[in-house]
């Protein structure tokens, strides 16, 4: 037993009216503002990354050693003691101030940038002195715990 529910010519209308194939474009336009409105914003999360809070050191032990200090500044300017000096003239400056030290210590800013205190490193360790960075002790390592 057959059944033919669709008329003559198997199922198709005869009255020459041709399907509706068009396509509904308003959900494709919502979809894309959404995704657009989603990557606006996360646009800048890729761009700077993580925030890193550096943590501060603790106090292991102290040290007695009377060095020269070198000091940077934010801006990246040298000191060495209290008197302001050139990079390319800071190893000559150690060695005519400070006869006979083979190590200096390192002061650095918090905020200043880490190729400023790179190069002043490269530059006092290719005079094969030796560099030890200065660190600020952490005063609330004990009340954590």
């Amino acid at each position: 037993m057959a059944f033919n529910v669709g008329g003559m010519n198997g199922g198709r209308r005869s009255r020459g009216v041709t399907p509706l194939a068009e396509i509904n474009v308003t959900p494709f336009v919502d979809v894309a503002l959404v995704l657009l409105i989603i990557f606006m914003i996360t646009a800048h999360v890729m761009e700077y990354g993580i925030d890193i809070d550096v943590p501060k050191t603790k106090t292991v032990s102290t040290s007695t050693k009377e060095l020269p200090v070198v000091q940077m500044t934010k801006t990246g300017e040298v000191y060495l003691g209290k008197n302001p000096v050139n990079i390319y003239n800071l190893v000559n400056e150690v060695r005519s101030r400070y006869p006979g030290q083979d190590s200096v210590y390192l002061r650095a800013d918090g905020a200043t940038r880490f190729d400023l205190i790179a190069t002043v490193m490269s530059v006092l360790g290719d005079a094969k002195l030796h560099v030890a960075i200065m660190t600020q002790p952490d005063d609330t390592a004990g009340k954590r715990r």
